[in-house]
């Protein structure tokens, strides 16, 4: 059984996370989506054994969206979307959400690249990853694509 969305990381929002303004601050979203992704990639077998061959998962872009505001002590859970997947690429989908009240308090749109380290360059995901990919994909098709996935940042005109 696949949770779609697959939801992976929880965290408190530590001291040290809050900003001048008496909210968490805005490179902490980045870390509790990083967090995240890090809990997927074990999910999918990259780890640290997997990254000992010299391969792993790189990100290339990533789109931040801050659309409400996180206080010290304040519990969070990061949930990720797969979008989809080739044979070199990745393309995922976060939301940060304060569990107290179900708010969404940011998202973050990732494309990530799988890399042969050594020669640092792209190179393609193996069968057994691919496989794992294939089976949440599958299991996250039925799941309408989230707001905002695909925008683009710009004064409109």
């Amino acid at each position: 059984m696949i949770d779609a969305p697959l939801c992976l990381f929880r965290t408190r929002v530590p001291p040290e996370w809050v900003d001048y303004n008496g909210h968490m601050s805005e490179s902490r979203y980045l870390e509790a989506v990083g967090d995240n992704s890090d809990a997927f990639f074990r999910l999918i077998g990259i780890d640290d054994a997997y990254r000992a061959t010299g391969h792993s998962l790189y990100t290339v872009e990533t789109h931040l969206r801050h659309l409400g505001e996180a206080a010290e002590g304040d519990r969070l859970r990061c949930t990720l979307q797969l979008l989809d997947h080739d044979t070199k690429r990745v393309h995922f989908f976060h939301r940060v959400v304060a569990e107290a009240d179900d708010r969404l308090l940011a998202t973050a749109e990732q494309m990530l690249v799988h890399v042969d380290i050594g020669a640092a360059r792209s190179a393609p995901i193996p069968d057994a990853v691919r496989e794992k990919l294939a089976d949440i994909a599958r299991a996250h098709a039925p799941l309408a694509r989230p707001d905002g996935a695909g925008r683009s940042i710009g004064i409109p005109r």
